[in-house]
């Protein structure tokens, strides 16, 4: 019975890790600010402590997030709001 448990612990884990790994990047940083207002609002953590887990949850996660590095060999760069552009077929 232990062992069913921990398993389907471990699966939920890994499906929650890789719908966040994959979520789209504006997703990603909305549900991060939910996710910290929550803790906030829990008394689990402060104001300060609340914004730096909002922060680092909303960050892209490497390669394959394609919101925010443009190195994936599209041509398409990040402009001055962060946002990207993907570059011109000729």
């Amino acid at each position: 019975m232990t062992q069913e448990v921990l398993v389907g612990l471990i699966v939920a884990l890994a499906a929650l890790y890789a719908i966040w790994r994959w979520m789209p990047g504006s997703w990603r940083r909305a549900a991060a600010g939910r996710v910290a207002a929550g803790t906030q609002r829990a008394g689990l953590v402060d104001a300060e402590r609340a914004e730096r887990l909002a922060t680092s949850l909303g960050k892209a996660s490497g390669c394959g997030s394609c919101d925010s590095c443009g190195s994936c060999g599209t041509g398409a760069k990040p402009d001055a709001a962060g946002k990207t552009t993907p570059a011109r077929s000729h």
